[in-house]
């Protein structure tokens, strides 16, 4: 129950208010919302859903699979290379920076797009510096392998 409710928070608090919280603030003190009507504005929509649907299934999977969560201080037991997983090594951060990237496009705001490419930066840093170097000493080999077949950022098909 206790894993349940801290990957509860950290889906739902951290991103949401990384990707929401904040953006409404950026709006909020830069001028509003600007939104696009028809076509452009469906897919950005649909396309911020799907960064929202991916953060959601890896926290599931963390807890499922890994038996942790996503918060660093309870991170997963078992190696996870499943579910999206397999086709990019940050699932989780990937969604969330759609939804960032989709909300610049579709609130026209060049300070969410600042935003979203500082978040990209500081996530990066992060991982290259801390994340990886911790996952090699707790997963040795079997990460190590799946570091050289599964792209860091752009997802692509797992190489079989």
């Amino acid at each position: 129950m206790k894993n349940i409710l801290v990957t509860a928070l950290a889906t739902m608090l951290v991103p949401g208010v990384a990707v929401l919280v904040i953006p409404y603030l950026i709006l909020q003190a830069t001028g509003g919302m600007i939104e696009p009507q028809g076509l452009l504005g469906v897919v950005l929509i649909a396309l911020a859903l799907l960064g929202a649907g991916m953060v959601v299934w890896v926290s599931v999977t963390f807890v499922a699979k890994g038996r942790g969560t996503p918060v660093p201080i309870q991170p997963p037991q078992n190696f996870v290379a499943e579910g999206l997983y397999q086709f990019v090594r940050n699932p989780m951060y990937v969604g969330a920076l759609l939804i960032l990237f989709a909300e610049a496009i579709l609130f026209r705001s060049a300070w969410i797009l600042l935003y979203a490419g500082t978040m990209w930066l500081a996530l990066h840093t992060f991982t290259v510096l801390l994340e990886e170097p911790q996952l090699d000493r707790r997963f040795g080999e079997t990460y190590r392998q799946y570091k050289t077949q599964t792209p860091r950022w752009i997802p692509r098909r797992p190489k079989r």
